[in-house]
């Protein structure tokens, strides 16, 4: 009985601090594989301003928001922007159909088991997080019309 009360406590305890991430908090490693099987670190993008972006390639909002995601990655990739589009299909084929059709130039990598997904609580999507250069999280689903000059302004910084 004891045993079973202290692994309860323990995976409670473990659930807690593993939480969705909020806006001021320093963003925790994420490390998941892209299409080639290679492992592509978060951390690898450090100094950079990120915007996370949870999708699938089932999901019509998220599918739909790509040509406003492409017009501000065309914008700002060389003044130090970067997208780390996080998939959450568990079918690897129809994830990577969809960034083709989609014509994704950023970063894409896929976590169908959930291991960042789940401990960040993520619920809808699409759902993204900004990110400055000194890895702070500073905007949660930021709308469309705001994302700009928020990712404008983070650069100048």
């Amino acid at each position: 009985m004891k045993k079973a009360l202290f692994v309860t406590v323990f995976l409670a305890a473990a659930f807690l601090l593993q939480a969705q991430p909020k806006t001021g908090t320093s963003v925790p490693e994420i490390q998941l594989k892209d299409s080639k099987g290679n492992l592509v670190k978060l951390s690898s993008l450090k100094d950079k301003v990120i915007l996370i972006d949870f999708w699938a390639s089932w999901c019509g909002p998220c599918r739909r928001s790509i040509p406003h995601l492409q017009t501000l990655y065309s914008k700002y990739k060389e003044k130090g922007f970067e997208i780390y589009g996080i998939s959450v299909d568990n079918n690897a084929n129809a994830w990577k159909r969809a960034v083709v059709e989609n014509n994704i130039k950023w970063i894409q990598v896929n976590d169908p088991q959930g291991e960042v997904a789940g401990p960040w609580q993520v619920t809808y999507i699409p759902n993204t997080y900004l990110i400055n250069k000194k890895g702070k999280i500073v905007a949660i689903d930021a709308p469309e019309n705001a994302l700009d000059d928020m990712v404008g302004k983070l650069l100048a910084e």
